[in-house]
């Protein structure tokens, strides 16, 4: 009897079965659905943590420029620069900005006393401004910001 037993076991096909198989693929699906969108926000907040930064060095060219002038710029053009970088240029200065696509909008009230400066990107759909009498950076624009 034992021997019966331990040649039909040695005969048996090993493997896996079709419920075995597909358990695993459900599993993997899941984490799958699960890991996807914790990567895309990640990649969503690295963009605004660039934009941010972006900010704050343009606004730190700027007060440079009023610490120079007593005046902020009456404008500050943002140019693609070879390679596809975007600059910004402030006053004759330019600042190199980190993503290609995040656009900056510049403004100063009639005085030259004080600026505010919008930045957006095309990977995301949040808006970040500067403004140098209000506070400073802020989730869209920060309030007397045109």
């Amino acid at each position: 009897m034992l021997a019966r037993i331990r040649k039909a076991m040695e005969e048996r096909e090993g493997g896996f079965t079709l419920i075995e198989l597909l358990v695993v693929i459900i599993i993997i699906g899941i984490l799958a659905a699960i890991a996807i969108p914790v990567f895309l926000n990640q990649r969503a907040k690295a963009t605004e943590a660039g934009m941010k930064s972006d900010l704050r060095t343009v606004a730190n060219e700027l007060e440079t420029f009023f610490t120079d002038t007593q005046t902020y710029p009456a404008t500050a053009a943002v140019a693609q620069a070879s390679a596809g970088a975007n600059v910004v240029i402030t006053g004759g200065n330019s600042v190199k900005v980190s993503d290609p696509l995040t656009a900056m909008v510049y403004t100063r009230n009639a005085g030259g006393q004080y600026y505010c400066i919008r930045a957006t990107n095309t990977k995301v759909s949040n808006v970040w401004g500067y403004a140098s009498n209000a506070g400073g950076l802020a989730l869209g624009l920060p309030i007397g910001c045109p």
